[in-house]
């Protein structure tokens, strides 16, 4: 499953404001830190970041949360 997504790709999620749309800037492939929590991510299970559409927040998601757009 790993590199089903890159920088550029546009992606869609659910969040509990419904469906978000956006464009992924960042690919994680080790832990990292995003508003002060730690993520685990690895070359087998990446997480994005992703920057939406209409809000410009930036959402950190792992590989199965997302769907191309």
């Amino acid at each position: 499953m790993s590199g089903k997504f890159k920088v550029g790709d546009h992606v869609k999620w659910n969040s509990e404001a419904g469906r978000v749309s956006g464009k992924i800037i960042k690919v994680h492939t080790s832990d990292f830190e995003y508003k002060g929590h730690m993520h685990r991510a690895s070359k087998d299970e990446p997480q994005y970041e992703i920057k939406s559409d209409k809000t410009d927040h930036i959402a950190a998601h792992k590989e199965s949360a997302l769907e191309h757009a």
